[in-house]
């Protein structure tokens, strides 16, 4: 097949967003999925993090808000057994929609179909070949088998992703033995539900809403939505969990009774599942002409991570592999997909395992910890520290001929006034190429990049630089007001 530049192994959100971002660069990409429809088992339940502005950015926000079917949720969130409160903040670092993971996948097939991708379904990718200017993938779809020879290949394929055990590619790490069992259930008849969110039951009578723990476990309890419990389980279990085996509710009431010594009534279900933890990172993000995202590249031992992560590396990834496809890349642009994204993955590494050491223990010294660390969290400035850490916001790259401190950095959304009106940075990256914005008025500077990058003159009120250079990814490649360093930077990232 000539007419495709990339396959895209895997029908998540990391794939169909890779896919979407890649017909935006210009690129033509083949996504297969080895499932015949899309899985009916519950997933993730919510999106967080950096990649819903980014999502603003490609004009897709609105389209995610219009999926939200529960309340926005507060501007609270556990990490590790404790919970990081951010309702004081006019601006909370960390924002979150509760959107079920099967509706996201929905809206970005449809996002990436409406741009011209193609995705085959049942389509099972079983062995790969590459060379110097190619890889060759097996295919095994539903009228039998077939090759595909294309220029490069992504596995977005998930944490057992076999596209990474083709590639030989290494995933050292630590697979967790608790397993966590989710429920949001109706309030049944006979439970009592009070004000401060507690419940009292028949048999064990007044439960605490949070963090309930036991010589078997942990039971978390809350409420997001009238009339709903969520409900959650921890527990050890040396067996390995299967995703694809839906849970049941009789599952998580007997999860319950365990870690609980009784029985806690469950009304009807509205969402069931279950997960394991690892922490696992691939030792590399690309062989030759194969490349990994999402959980193929990393498995994170938290919830709200791992999708943002997931997406980010496919933000990353696309403009320059279309770039590198296209022949306008300049050498080793493609190498810093895995310098930039292997350190964010360990970033999200660092702090979701010091989650489970917070979370895991269960003597006296374990409950200290966790007390001293809630204290902690008090301060205005450690929660917005530890909150833009887990939204992946307080990622910085390296950028080569600018130390401006907007450098790297994802760029903020400034209202702008241009000749033909009010529009602002979000609009402007919406066809997610490069832009250079003059803020001052510097034509000499604008010169410099003309025919690389689309540029733009404006004004804005309390402007951060003279000049931004943005990379499609939406992060400032350079800032400032020297020619020789803006020279450098173009170079770097957009060729001479």
């Amino acid at each position: 097949m000539t007419d495709v530049d990339v396959i895209i192994v895997g029908a998540g959100p990391t794939g169909l967003m890779l896919a979407a971002e890649l017909r935006l660069a210009g690129a033509r990409p083949l996504v297969l999925e080895r499932r015949p429809e899309q899985g009916s088992t519950p997933k993730a339940h919510g999106l967080s993090g950096q990649i819903l502005d980014l999502l603003h950015y490609r004009g897709l926000l609105e389209r995610v808000r219009g999926l939200v079917t529960d309340p926005v949720p507060p501007h609270r969130f556990p990490f590790g057994g404790v919970h990081v409160d951010l309702t004081r903040f006019e601006e909370p670092p960390l924002k979150a929609l509760s959107v079920r993971q099967q509706s996201l996948e929905r809206l970005l097939e449809e996002h990436a179909i409406e741009l011209g991708t193609e995705v085959r379904r049942g389509h099972e990718v079983v062995g790969l070949r590459q060379d110097d200017e190619s890889v060759t993938a097996e295919v095994r779809g539903p009228d039998g088998s077939y090759e595909v020879t294309v220029p490069y290949l992504v596995g977005c394929d998930g944490g057992r992703s076999p596209v990474r055990a083709m590639a030989g590619i290494g995933f050292p790490g630590t697979t967790y033995p608790e397993v966590n069992r989710i429920g949001q259930v109706k309030i049944p008849d006979g439970l009592t539900v009070h004000d401060n969110g507690d419940i009292e039951t028949p048999e064990l009578g007044r439960i605490k809403a949070g963090f309930t723990r036991t010589d078997a476990g942990v039971f978390a309890l809350g409420s997001l939505t009238p009339g709903i419990l969520f409900i959650q389980t921890t527990e050890d279990d040396p067996g390995e969990v299967d995703d694809d085996v839906p849970m049941t509710l009789a599952e998580l009431g007997d999860s319950i009774r365990r870690v609980l010594g009784g029985i806690v009534p469950l009304g009807d279900p509205v969402r069931l599942s279950r997960y394991q933890f690892s922490a696992r990172q691939a030792e590399r993000y690309r062989e030759g002409r194969i490349l990994l995202a999402g959980d193929a590249a990393h498995l994170l031992p938290s919830t709200g991570t791992a999708i943002n992560v997931g997406m980010s590396d496919s933000v990353n990834l696309a403009w320059k592999l279309a770039a590198e496809i296209q022949g306008r890349a300049p050498e080793g642009l493609l190498d810093t997909y895995h310098a930039e994204r292997h350190a964010a993955g360990a970033r999200a590494l660092l702090q979701s395992q010091a989650q489970v050491a917070l979370r895991r223990g269960h003597d006296e010294a374990a409950e200290a910890l966790r007390a001293v660390f809630q204290e902690l969290l008090d301060d205005e400035q450690a929660a917005r520290r530890l909150a833009s850490h887990v939204a992946g916001t307080d990622t910085r790259y390296p950028m080569p001929g600018s130390g401006h401190a907007l450098a790297g950095t994802f760029v903020p959304d400034l209202a702008l006034e241009t000749d033909q009106g009010a529009t602002s940075v979000a609009e402007l990256l919406r066809p997610a190429r490069p832009v250079l914005l003059d803020l001052a008025g510097r034509p000499e500077l604008r010169e410099l990049a003309q025919g690389r990058v689309d540029v733009h003159t404006a004004k804005a009120e309390d402007r951060p630089a003279d000049v931004l250079l943005i990379r499609p990814d939406g992060y400032v490649a350079w800032a400032g007001d020297d020619p020789d360093g803006l020279g450098e930077s173009l170079a770097t990232w957009f060729g001479a």
